[in-house]
């Protein structure tokens, strides 16, 4: 199948893009993925994203974004890309930049040609791996302080982590809450000096050092976590926490593996583009000698390792598909 703009993933950014791309009339074909929604379907209630004065159930708020592109002519494909073939250099291959098509196959088996292809994939956050995280998701458990942190209000949370991220979100959380623990596996703090600092001055914060969580506890929702402290050490031992919420604050994966071959990438895996743009770059990524890649535009968590909200994923969204419409318009 061939369009003028394919779209990979089903967020918030992919779904904005979708609404202004089916508004520019590309007639979109969107790519959904394996979690409809994206990482915001993993939290319980979204209560500052604006337009919702009430809150909203994440599921019915993209479910709101996604009727939205199909009311303006956006094609759903429910699937995964499984491989991709993106043209870095198309002025190369015969033809004027920019004509011949990249390539999507959705499942190994549907080919889809597209001459802008928006990169909507998002990130996923790095989880421990124990059992109860994944019992406890949406119920005290959470990836996302500025997201969830507000339904913690007096409460006691704990934060898992040690970087800077993960004290960041605990001296947020100390803004909210009446106590936080910070469960730290070394015996320091990997964060930079002044946000170390931050947190040891802080007193509603307890950082909990050489400490790895066993599990969870709690009857339907988050009440309690089970700690080990030095483990395999002569003075190992038990501990127990009450607390109504646990914060993941280790990192985040972007899911841009498919993208590795083609697409210049930071040391983490996020997409780089342009300052001010969402256009990407051509791999490898040589600093001062960047070149930029055709039709390739990248929007949302994929490409943001800083603010990660859906506000800003939905942002991202309406400019790569606005850059996508001026990049087809320079190429008919």
């Amino acid at each position: 199948m061939k369009t003028k703009c394919l779209i990979i993933g089903s967020g918030p950014a992919g779904y904005t893009a979708a609404i202004y791309a089916s508004r520019a009339n590309l007639s979109p074909v969107l790519i959904e993925g394996p979690q409809l929604g994206g990482q915001l379907t993993t939290t319980t209630e979204v209560e500052n994203f604006p337009g919702y004065p009430d809150g909203i159930d994440p599921f019915t708020m993209m479910d709101d974004f996604r009727r939205q592109a199909e009311r303006f002519g956006t094609t759903f494909v429910s699937g995964i890309v499984t491989k991709v073939e993106l043209n870095t250099l198309p002025s190369l291959q015969g033809g004027t930049e920019g004509r011949l098509p990249h390539k999507v196959w959705v499942e190994d088996t549907e080919l889809y040609e597209a001459d802008a292809v928006i990169i909507a994939t998002g990130a996923s956050a790095k989880y421990l791996g124990i059992e109860s995280e994944r019992t406890y998701r949406g119920r005290g458990v959470s990836a996302c302080a500025t997201c969830d942190g507000f339904f913690y209000r007096k409460k006691t949370v704990a934060v898992v982590g040690g970087g800077d991220t993960a004290c960041e979100e605990a001296n947020y959380l100390a803004g909210l809450c009446e106590k936080v623990y910070m469960i730290v596996r070394k015996p320091y703090l990997r964060a930079s000096e002044i946000m170390q600092q931050r947190v040891l001055n802080n007193p509603k914060i307890e950082v909990l050092f050489e400490h790895n969580t066993l599990q969870l506890t709690g009857e339907g929702k988050v009440q309690g976590a089970d700690l080990i402290y030095r483990k395999g050490e002569p003075d190992e031992a038990l501990r127990h926490i009450d607390i109504d919420g646990f914060f993941l604050a280790i990192g985040h994966h972007p899911n841009t593996g498919l993208f590795k071959d083609y697409i210049a990438l930071d040391s983490e895996g996020y997409i780089i583009t342009r300052d001010n743009s969402t256009q990407c770059y051509s791999f490898p990524f040589r600093e001062g000698q960047e070149v930029g890649l055709p039709g390739i535009f990248a929007a949302g968590d994929c490409a943001d390792p800083h603010y990660r909200q859906a506000v800003v994923a939905a942002g991202s969204g309406a400019k790569a598909a606005i850059e996508a419409d001026k990049y087809i318009k320079t190429i008919c």
